[in-house]
């Protein structure tokens, strides 16, 4: 009696993969490695199984871990996920001229990267024309922002060769995220090596610039454990009136993150220090306080243990987390006798616990979180009880503010052959806050009609508790309002995709690499109490950054997108546009909330010259809503300005070698105020791996 034959089309990581039939005749079919060569994790097959009564039988997937997306409380492909996920991988990262996150994030369409300092030394991260502090950034997962303020949000600890990919999730994400997850979220994923290895990198370059950075990788069966550690530094690019640099920088890094997995959990847990300073030149500068040589130092611990589930029909995901900032700012750098140092040190501790279950109706998440933001300080917050000292001075942190947020959500998603809806709520309460506890709903729906066309539609709420600096900041010609309401946002948006397949001749395989792929999306916030620094120019010398909140702001935008892959080529052109109804005032320059990018085209080719060499060329137009007043009070536009930059690598299988040019053109602009942007910046680097 011969055995039946079982042949396997899909393949998954999970325990129910059926790899484990030992009774049975197995056979599966060969996937060439040669095959992957230049093909990113967006290529590989993610269609759904579903079972012969499909009609109204939820969809069971079998995913690979790299192409599942957050775009909802349970874990999708990006294929299934309902609402639209910008994903930046590692052939993103590999071939683009950049040295930080940051700089990465200028080429997504939908993010606005506000850079006070080059090479990540000071940037505020917007999407859709919201602020930095309307954004939630997260680190595996793990919400890392800075309750204090979201300028020094992107001090990282890690460089971007440890990035798997990074996600940007645009428009409300509070039934994902919670608070803080106004207009939109950033994931950034890192993974240790999937074997024993080691890297060192060495780059040079204009203005001083030096980095040196390592890593190393060590696998044992379950065991997986990597260290990175890295320096870099600069003179800066320009001098204050005294003759001095204030725009130098440098810092630190080191990140250890480990993984243990077997057939029923999975343990992730990653501890990093990010140590850095840097000359702040004019980036708070105002008429009234014309300083030009500020500094500012962070130093910034990030800790996380994270576990998951794989038995049985619940799936577990808890999750506790401790992120502690320090930030000393110098409104004259290195003399406190004429401004006292502003010392500040914020403390959050979370916990979360996540789950979700598959029934017959779909695949079902709930959990909470609580997070408690806790910031002693020198001059924000209000008075403390005990005062704390301040480590290395002769001062004390002698004000502060702490708050606890608490929050639930449950949500579920319907998986069907061509159809996916997402549907849920957060429930959320903070102390700080008089507000009772508050519900944000959300729902998101995708259609598939065919395996080239996806079309999306979902409507998202949020919310966002201003942060400290908003409420208390009140030094040379700053005065802030410590009763400040939580921000409010809500939003409509639908889109297609359309992406078309190279057909391949072997019929085992169900389809090759994207030739094409085409994006649109149109989307509507409705804002409720948006939070801004504005100042009143006819007040003259009177006049003083204020935080207020505005009444609404209504923003309309349309996102285009294409890329064209050719061989092993890909050309990308992205286009967004952005129109807010609220027009700034005559007399009032707003600092964040009613600056935005109206207009902004990105473009990039990736052209393998030879087997070796590659040449990345990127683009990118901006055109600014917004005004900045110089020092003698007259007031400027925001002037539109185009950049190219450029990368050429010469790769080896142990090593590469690479030339890189930012602002190729050598263009002068303005990003944020009177911060005068650098001109042409060469890098050049080589990387071995052992």
């Amino acid at each position: 009696m011969k055995r039946q034959v079982l042949v396997f089309r899909h393949f998954g990581n999970k325990g129910y993969s059926l790899f484990a039939c030992l009774g049975r005749e197995v056979v599966c079919s060969v996937l060439s490695v040669a095959t992957l060569t230049y093909a990113s994790a967006e290529s590989v097959s993610t269609h759904p199984v579903v079972t012969d009564s499909a009609a109204m039988t939820t969809a069971r997937e079998m995913m690979l871990e790299e192409v599942s997306v957050t775009g909802s409380r349970a874990p999708l492909t990006k294929s299934q996920a309902a609402r639209m996920v910008t994903v930046l991988d590692r052939r993103d990262i590999a071939q683009a001229p950049v040295q930080s996150v940051n700089d990465l994030l200028k080429y997504a369409v939908g993010v606005d990267v506000r850079q006070r300092g080059p090479i990540g030394a000071q940037t505020d991260i917007s999407i859709r024309g919201g602020t930095s502090e309307q954004i939630i950034l997260l680190l595996n997962g793990i919400n890392i922002c800075d309750p204090q303020t979201g300028h020094n949000a992107m001090d990282l600890p890690i460089d971007l060769s440890e990035i798997v990919r990074i996600e940007v999730l645009e428009g409300p994400a509070g039934r994902i995220y919670g608070s803080s997850s106004l207009v939109g979220a950033i994931n950034i994923v890192t993974r240790p090596d999937a074997e024993t290895s080691a890297n060192v990198t060495v780059e040079g370059g204009s203005y001083g610039y030096g980095k040196v950075s390592a890593r190393a990788n060590l696998k044992q069966r379950k065991w997986n454990n990597q260290l990175s550690a890295g320096y870099s530094r600069s003179d800066g690019y320009s001098r204050s009136k005294a003759g001095t640099l204030n725009t130098d920088f440098s810092g630190s890094k080191a990140f250890y993150q480990g993984q243990y997995t077997n057939d029923d959990v999975s343990l992730n847990w990653h501890l990093g220090i990010a140590d850095k300073g840097w000359g702040s030149s004019t980036f708070y500068a105002s008429p009234k306080w014309q300083a030009d040589d500020q500094y500012e130092h962070t130093t910034k611990i990030y800790t996380a243990i994270q576990a998951e589930t794989h038995c049985g029909k619940l799936r577990l995901m808890p999750s506790i987390y401790w992120n502690q900032n320090r930030d000393r700012y110098e409104g004259y750098r290195d003399q406190p006798e004429k401004m006292k140092y502003n010392y500040n040190r914020t403390d959050v501790y979370g916990m979360n616990l996540g789950s979700y279950f598959d029934w017959v109706a779909g695949r079902t998440a709930f959990g909470a979180e609580i997070r408690n933001e806790d910031l002693v300080s020198g001059n924000l917050g209000e008075p403390l009880s005990q005062t704390h000292h301040i480590k290395g001075t002769d001062r004390d942190y002698t004000l502060g503010v702490n708050r606890t947020n608490i929050s639930g959500y449950l949500e579920h998603n319907l998986l069907l052959e061509h159809l996916t809806v997402s549907a849920g709520l957060v429930a959320v309460k903070n102390t700080w806050s008089n507000m009772n506890m508050s519900v944000y709903p959300g729902v998101d729906l995708s259609y598939r009609p065919n395996s080239n066309w996806k079309f999306h539609a979902s409507y998202n709420t949020s919310l966002r508790m201003p942060s400290f600096t908003e409420m208390y900041y009140k030094l040379q010609g700053y005065q802030a309002d410590p009763h400040l309401k939580p921000e409010e946002m809500q939003a409509l948006e639908a889109g297609l995709n359309f992406q078309s397949f190279a057909r391949p001749k072997d019929a085992c395989y169900q389809r090759d690499a994207r030739i094409f792929n085409l994006q649109c999306a149109l989307w509507y916030h409705h804002g409720k109490n948006m939070i801004d620094w504005i100042m009143d120019t006819s007040k003259g010398a009177e006049a003083v950054w204020q935080s207020v909140n505005h009444t609404k702001i209504n923003s309309l935008g349309l996102e285009l997108g294409t890329t064209l892959f050719i061989l092993h080529s890909q050309i990308a052109i992205n286009y967004s546009y952005i129109h807010q109804d609220k027009k700034q005032e005559e007399h009032i320059v707003s600092q964040y909330a009613l600056e935005y990018l109206r207009h902004k085209l990105t473009a990039k080719v990736d052209l393998p010259l030879t087997k070796q060499l590659t040449l990345g060329l990127h683009f990118r137009w901006q055109d600014r809503v917004g005004e900045y007043t110089d020092f003698d009070g007259v007031v400027h536009d925001y002037e539109p300005y185009a950049l190219v930059d450029a990368r050429l690598t010469w790769q080896q299988n142990k090593w590469k070698i690479y030339a890189e040019t930012t602002n190729l053109t050598d263009k002068r602009y303005h990003d944020y105020g009177l911060v005068e942007q650098p001109g042409r910046w060469v890098i050049v680097g080589i990387s071995t791996k052992l």
